[in-house]
């Protein structure tokens, strides 16, 4: 792993997406990652550089070290860089066939939003965590 912060790229209306950032914030102890809304500049060309679309990606997405991964490889490598007892469910997602893993990701990726909720902005970092985000 790099010394770069790697980036996290996510929905920011979603409901799901921000609890996922969350849980980033709470356990990212050592600043491993920043973090960036899909609805904005850095997000949108983030996505774009990676092969999705940022007017509708089917995943987030985690940039770390120049390379993008998605689905449920994204949330293995965030569990990994997190490090302590967050390895174990790295490593079982990494276990699992992507060829199970990834549809269900993408099935719920697909309902977020009927399944979680939709925010009418996007999350609006807290002054103490404003620097995390990149938009």
């Amino acid at each position: 792993m790099g010394h770069e912060p790697a980036v996290v790229v996510f929905d920011g209306v979603c409901v799901l997406c921000s609890r996922w950032v969350d849980f980033i914030l709470k356990h990212d102890r050592t600043d491993r990652f920043r973090l960036a809304a899909m609805q904005g500049e850095h997000g949108r060309a983030l996505l774009a550089a990676h092969g999705l679309s940022p007017d509708d990606p089917a995943s987030l997405l985690l940039v770390a070290d120049g390379v993008g991964y998605i689905d449920t490889a994204a949330i293995a490598g965030v569990l990994q860089r997190l490090g302590g007892s967050w390895r174990v469910p790295s490593a079982l997602l990494r276990w699992t066939p992507r060829w199970l893993a990834d549809p269900a990701y993408r099935w719920v990726a697909r309902h977020r939003y009927q399944l979680f909720g939709q925010r009418n902005a996007c999350r609006i970092p807290d002054a103490a965590e404003a620097w995390r985000f990149l938009d």
